[in-house]
């Protein structure tokens, strides 16, 4: 216990705290809760400082991203959605074709590693290619959860999985260990969101039908 004990009180509490907002966004966000978008807000506010200080400029970037989708997150969910409706019933889940995922997905990728030669060539950023994938993937499925589409979860199980390598080899152990989490959580997402859109599916066929 006493070796324990050491080990976190030698770990960054600005990190820590990051790490557990961070975490309860997505737990919220699996389970449709409104709450996810202010604890997404007050991580990503301490990320963007974390991330500039060991240079991985991409990931502060992508933190100030989403401080800006935290809003607009909470205010589309809101809004359309009144919080007892969401803690009752769940949000209203979509789905859209994989031949529109699978387009989206080729531009993605061209611009990814165009922005990630130009950080290779013009800045000391560590890991550009890798840390360019990450930010702009996860800047798509930032909006892809805004606007409740199931597959959203699918894209973080691949960003999620890169970013750990990334953040291991930087030393950020404790946002490492997070991401460990966010995998598990994101296959729980996918399949809490899978039978929530299930649901309203049913729910559409039963009131057209």
């Amino acid at each position: 216990m006493a070796a324990i004990a050491e080990y976190f009180s030698g770990l960054p509490w600005l990190e820590l705290i990051a790490m557990l907002l961070a975490l309860a966004y997505v737990i919220l966000a699996a389970r449709g809760s409104l709450w996810c978008w202010p604890a997404a807000f007050i991580s990503t506010a301490l990320y963007t400082v974390i991330f500039y200080d060991v240079q991985l400029l991409m990931d502060s970037a992508l933190s100030i991203y989403y401080l800006v989708m935290a809003v607009y997150g909470y205010w589309v969910w809101k809004n359309n959605h009144p919080q007892a409706n969401i803690q009752a019933t769940g949000i209203t889940v979509i789905s859209l074709p994989t031949a529109w995922h699978f387009k989206v997905c080729t531009g993605l990728t061209v611009l990814a590693f165009t922005l990630g030669y130009l950080m290779a060539t013009y800045t000391p950023a560590s890991f550009p290619y890798l840390d360019t994938f990450t930010t702009v993937f996860a800047v798509f499925a930032t909006y892809l959860v805004t606007q409740k589409v199931l597959e959203n979860w699918l894209y973080w199980l691949v960003i999620d999985l890169v970013s750990i390598y990334l953040y291991l080899e930087k030393g950020l152990i404790p946002t490492a260990v997070l991401f460990v989490l966010y995998v598990i959580i994101a296959a729980y997402g996918y399949i809490k969101w899978q039978g929530l859109y299930r649901n309203s599916q049913s729910h559409l066929q039963t009131v057209n039908g």
